[in-house]
């Protein structure tokens, strides 16, 4: 059973930086994607950024240039550097991590991730 638990989130004043990190277990998959998925209350969860197992990166255009998802897979960990951040990213950061290969436009769609850590609070204080 996959385990995905996330760390790093935090309160920063806008223009801060942080960086998250999701430490996974328990998986026995060659190919899939990790994300990072965010909520605020009433919202639907969106689509942060996502990385495959080949490196392939997504990003939702609201955070293209100021945030950069990468892994360690010597240590099986995801991370997400956030740079620039303002309020609107204030958010709940969930990683998850799919099984199997979606196609690539679907990277940052909810649907495609089965497996979700239980998140890690983002707050900027503007």
């Amino acid at each position: 059973q996959v385990q995905l638990v996330e760390s790093g989130g935090g309160s920063v004043q806008a223009g801060g930086s942080l960086r998250l990190s999701c430490a996974a277990s328990g998986y026995t998959y060659s190919h899939y994607v990790m994300a990072w998925f965010r909520q605020t209350p009433g919202k639907p969860r969106e689509g942060v950024a996502a990385i495959d197992t080949e490196g392939v990166t997504k990003y939702a255009d609201s955070v293209k240039g100021r945030f950069t998802i990468s892994q360690d897979n010597a240590q099986n960990t995801l991370f997400l550097q956030m740079n620039g951040l303002h309020s609107d990213d204030t958010a709940m950061y969930y990683c998850a991590q799919s099984i199997g290969m979606p196609n690539p436009l679907w990277y940052l769609s909810s649907n495609e991730y089965t497996c979700w850590g239980q998140g890690t609070r983002v707050t900027v204080s503007s």
